[in-house]
Parts: structure tokens; C-alpha cells; sequence
């Protein structure tokens, strides 16, 4: 939920975002032919603002970023908070990008509600506003490019059943409840199970907020009151290597581990049979995609809602099949 502490902060970046917009952000700001402004008509500038830059997926979705640029004659910038528990940086980064007056603005929101006004803001200056990986609840993007969520958790959840024979205890960890990646990944794996597998007992959900430290000592601590448990879902790139980690912390064998997306971690952990499989979605082609499709609002060409950029569940018998092997990222 977000309370009146977003809003403000919202405030008070549009108000002071001016002479904010020169400072360089801690969180990680890196750039490809960066620039400012809105660019010439040959080489648009836009300005991209992620959910952060410590796990392996966001350096993959700059890579393609990056790589539609180069090859469509653009300027990028590419930053974004230092943990994704960052929100109120995150919303600064978003403010300063705005006041650049960039020809298109790419964003993953991590509260999908605190950049509203921000959302507005943008629209009134005349700057179109692309999501990626995670919408924002507002109308002002043109469009989001995105993995299917809900649909990619349920089929973490299918194979989570199938792997346990449609019986016993599960437990989730999950990035947050407030950026819809979030929301999907738990719903989506949730509704699954108790639609199709009613001799799965779902523990309450509990957040790490992507941290890896943060999500071991969950894993451990449930562990530890659920003696009996029988398979956990990480519902992204930290949750996911935090509960290996807390697992083999706690020395416990013979639990099914299904994660969410790649890095080389996850891929060392299906290889070695820690992890039972993932779900890893296509952050080059994410980051492709949005590119692309700023590229497109600028020239004024219509999109549609959403570009679905796709999921494949992976473990390792399918890791090294070219259709999986050109998804994954380490």
C-alpha cells in the first residue's frame, strides 16, 4: 500500500527536481551513448529507469536495451536503485528523468501506485511513458513489455505439484507485495493450487524484498517451525538463490525447490539438483522490446496494451536446449 510518505516524495521531486536533475544517482546509473534532452531527430534520447541493478536480470534487460539502441541509432540511459526495496530513490531517478525531457521514458515500477502523479507529469510535458517487467496503476504508459506473470507462476506451480505427487507442504518467498511482478508471481501460483491441487497446503506468504540475506533467513526460519515441509517457490532471481542458500544453511535435504527466473547462480543450482527448475523469463528480448517500442511512440506509431516477451520453464533436462540456452543470462 502506499501512504502519504510516497506522495510526498512524490511532491517534493516535482517540485525540486530541477535542480536535482544534474545529480548523479548512487543507485547504479550506467548509460550507452548517453545523453540529454531530447536528442536530435537521427538519435532519440530516452531514458530508462529500472527496479535496480544488483541482480543479474536488469544488467540482461540493459544488455538488449543497449543492443536495440546501437542498432536503431539511439541514445539510452539505464539506471535504477541500489535494492529493490528502494522506492522513494527510485521515484527521485524517476523525477530527474523527466526534467532531462527526454524523447521517451522506459520505467519498471517498484509501487506500482507511487509513480502516479509522476505518470501525469510526464503525459503534460509530452513525454511517452513505455513499462517494462512491471505496470504502473496508471493509463499514461502506452504500453507494457512484459512477461506474463500470473501465467509463468502458475506453471511454476504445476510443476511444483506434479514434482510433490499433489501433496504436501509448500512455502512461498516473495520479492514484494507492491510492484505487480510481486502481486502476479504470488497470485498466479497461488489461484493455481487451489484450483488444481487441493493436497497442497500453502503456508502465508512471506517477503524478502528480492534480498538474498534477507530471503535465506526467512527460508531457515521456516524451516525451523515447519519441520515437515516439503517444497518451496522463490518468485524471483534473489528469493530464489535466498532460499538456497537458507536451505543449505540449514543442512535440510530432500526439499523442491522451484525458482523464477535465471543467472548463473540458479543455473549452478538446477545443474547440481539443489533446485528442482525455474522459470526464467527473456530480459534481452525485454529490453529489446522496450526499446523498440519507444522508438515507435516517438515516431507516433500505435501499440498495443501489452508485448507479452515470453517464459520457459527450465530444469536440467531441458538447460541445454537452444530454445532454453538462448533465454538464460549468467
Amino acid at each position: 500500500m502506499v501512504g502519504k510518505k510516497w506522495f510526498a516524495v512524490v511532491a517534493a521531486g516535482l517540485a525540486l527536481g530541477v535542480a536535482a536533475c544534474g545529480e548523479e544517482e548512487s543507485g547504479g546509473g550506467t548509460s550507452a551513448a548517453a545523453g540529454g534532452g531530447g536528442g536530435s531527430e537521427e538519435q532519440p534520447y530516452i531514458a530508462i529507469v529500472s527496479k535496480g541493478f544488483q541482480h543479474q536480470f536488469w544488467q540482461a534487460v540493459k544488455q538488449g536495451a543497449e543492443e536495440e539502441a546501437k542498432a536503431k541509432g539511439a541514445k539510452i540511459t539505464f539506471e535504477g536503485p541500489p535494492t529493490e526495496q528502494d522506492i522513494e530513490q527510485q521515484v527521485t531517478m524517476l523525477t530527474n528523468a523527466i526534467q532531462k525531457k527526454p524523447a521517451a521514458i522506459g520505467f519498471a515500477a517498484l509501487d506500482s501506485k507511487a509513480s502516479a502523479p509522476l505518470m501525469d507529469q510526464a503525459k503534460a510535458e509530452n513525454i511517452p511513458v513505455i513499462a517494462f517487467d512491471s505496470g504502473v496503476e496508471s493509463d499514461v504508459p502506452l504500453t507494457t513489455a512484459a512477461t506474463d506473470n500470473v501465467a509463468a507462476a502458475a506453471e511454476a506451480a504445476k510443476h511444483m505439484s506434479e514434482l510433490l505427487g499433489g501433496k504436501g507442504k509448500v512455502a512461498m518467498v516473495v520479492h514484494d507485495q507492491t510492484s505487480q511482478t510481486g502481486i502476479q508471481r504470488r497470485d498466479g501460483f497461488i489461484d493455481y493450487m487451489k484450483a488444481n491441487a487441493p493436497g497442497i497446503e500453502l503456508l502465508p506468504v512471506q517477503y524478502g524484498g528480492g534480498d538474498q540475506a534477507k530471503s535465506a533467513d526467512i527460508a531457515k526460519s521456516i524451516l525451523q517451525a515447519n519441520p515437515d515441509l516439503k517444497g518451496f517457490y522463490g518468485a524471483n532471481e534473489g528469493s530464489a538463490i535466498g532460499i538456497v542458500k537458507g536451505v543449505q544453511e540449514s543442512g535440510k535435504k530432500g526439499l523442491t525447490i522451484i525458482g523464477f527466473d535465471s543467472g548463473k547462480a540458479q543455473i549452478d543450482a538446477i545443474k547440481s539438483g539443489e533446485m528442482a527448475g525455474a522459470i526464467t523469463q527473456n530480459p534481452v528480448g525485454m529490453g529489446k522490446e522496450l526499446v523498440n517500442a519507444a522508438l515507435k511512440a516517438v515516431n507516433g506509431d500505435t501499440l498495443p496494451k501489452v508485448i507479452d516477451t515470453g517464459f520457459y520453464f527450465y530444469d536440467k533436462n531441458n538447460i541445454d536446449d537452444p530454445e532454453i540456452a538462448a533465454v538464460l543470462y549468467e
